[in-house]
């Protein structure tokens, strides 16, 4: 086992000289075994060792003993060691998680902290090879999506530094020998042995199964997780350089696609601007394989419009040429503001509306700004929702046009006709629709003239 986790650290350049590793422990023997082994070897590879230990104070006196038998294993071998107790039933409560969750928050809050304390360079935690083996089988019956499939890394990013995993090139019967040729007499924790949680079931039931197949299956199941991953992070960047042609707008809470070109994209892509769109929006990663698939099916259909219901809130809307990922809803509640001049007000659909005076000959030009001419400004003007009904004369045509089929015209998505604001003057003439069309008052002279400018803006 020595051999293999050294080897294994070499290969992927794990530990680096004069760097700090804390080690958390919990008293177990993986966790023992690791903080034992990088305390061996600790000159060898020119690192220092810091132990820390939670008590997530689950099991009383017990837990509170497990947490003296790390502290007492430290001081004998002269090993740093920072232990806490955090009551982590409580947070469960506070949070609304179950108690796994709340012990790892708890725990991995406490060794964020504690890297920045001590200057830390990296995090060493004990995940073993049979680990790896039940986090991919796991995932897979789960259906996780994308890099989860590639179970444990090796390494990832954490507060100023990052975890390491040596331990993945071992199995639990070698960690096992290990605490025994050392007589490190580790701790046990009853609740793995409780076929309540998931992993224990894969653990007493599946893996054994696995094994008498082939011994070495941890070191197959490695394999494919690293490989896995190289391939996943290529086709990730692959991914991006697609989606940047079939985005069309992007902001925090709503992405929305050119629904042709995403078509056009391969099908190993498509699952995969799916995927990075969902995790975009939906951070706590709440969405699997189905509902990817579910997004791919509703994107392919040749019905131009519908809407499709995922978790969180997120909806998935289409209609004409677009989709809509987004947490927004429609707001189909009419509203109507006195516009003042010049002023500033701000809009239901998140835009800002701008009026102004202007002397001179406009030099800007754009669906986001119209020029009102003073001679032909009535007060008040008006901004409001569209009503039944409306109509306006359009610039550079005669006669009149019903606002609804100015909409259709311009493949306006019914969610979002409601929440598009309409301009009118004290004639109760519409002057403006922001973005869609502008009447004939908007006159634009050679001649230095007066306007009264209305800018339509993001915020």
């Amino acid at each position: 086992m020595i051999q293999n986790v050294c080897a294994f650290i070499e290969k992927h350049q794990l530990l680096q000289k004069n760097s700090t590793v804390i080690v958390g422990v919990s008293g177990g023997p993986d966790s023992l075994a690791l903080l034992h082994f990088l305390n061996t070897f600790k000159d060898q590879y020119g690192i220092t060792v810091i132990a820390a230990h939670v008590d997530h104070m689950f099991r009383g006196i017990e837990s509170q003993k497990e947490m003296e038998f790390v502290i007492n294993f430290c001081r004998e071998l002269n090993i740093p060691c920072y232990a806490k107790q955090i009551n982590a039933a409580r947070y469960a409560e506070k949070h609304r998680l179950n108690a796994q969750q709340a012990a790892r928050e708890c725990r991995y809050q406490f060794f964020l902290e504690l890297m920045d304390q001590l200057q830390a360079d990296a995090l060493a935690l004990a995940h073993h090879g049979d680990d790896q083996i039940e986090t991919i089988l796991m995932n897979l019956v789960r259906g996780t999506i994308g890099k989860g499939l590639a179970g444990i890394p090796v390494i990832r990013p954490f507060g100023r530094g990052r975890i390491i995993r040596p331990f993945l090139a071992a199995t639990k019967d070698e960690i096992l020998k290990y605490c025994e040729e050392f007589q490190l007499a580790p701790r046990f924790d009853p609740s793995n042995e409780k076929d309540t949680y998931t992993r224990n079931r894969f653990r007493k039931y599946v893996l054994p199964f696995l094994k008498k197949e082939n011994k070495r299956l941890h070191e197959h199941f490695q394999y494919f997780s690293e490989v896995f991953l190289d391939d996943e992070r290529f086709l990730e960047e692959l991914t991006k350089e697609k989606l940047n042609k079939v985005v069309i707008r992007k902001t925090n809470s709503s992405v929305t696609i050119h629904k042709q070109e995403y078509k056009k994209l391969p099908d190993p892509i498509k699952r995969r601007a799916v995927y990075q769109i969902l995790n975009d929006l939906i951070k706590s990663g709440s969405f699997s394989a189905v509902h990817i698939e579910n997004v791919n099916e509703f994107l392919m259909k040749a019905h131009p419009s519908g809407m499709l219901h995922l978790p969180m809130g997120l909806k998935v809307i289409k209609s004409y040429d677009e989709c809509t990922f987004t947490f927004q809803s429609a707001n189909s509640e009419s509203f109507c503001y006195t516009v003042p001049v010049p002023g500033k007000l701000h809009l239901p659909n998140g835009k800002i509306f701008f009026t102004e005076t202007f002397f001179g000959i406009p030099s800007y030009k754009g669906d986001d700004v119209f020029y009102l001419p003073k001679k032909w400004y009535v007060p008040p003007l008006i901004i409001r929702s569209r009503k039944k009904g409306d109509k306006m004369t359009i610039k550079g045509m005669n006669g009149t046009k019903k606002v609804k089929d100015i909409f259709i015209d311009k493949k306006i998505p019914r969610e979002e006709r409601n929440l598009l604001p309409i301009v009118e003057n004290g004639n109760g003439q519409i002057i403006w629709i922001p973005l869609v069309k502008k009447s004939n008052l908007e006159e634009i002279s050679i001649t230095n003239e007066s306007y009264i400018v209305l800018q339509y803006k993001e915020q």
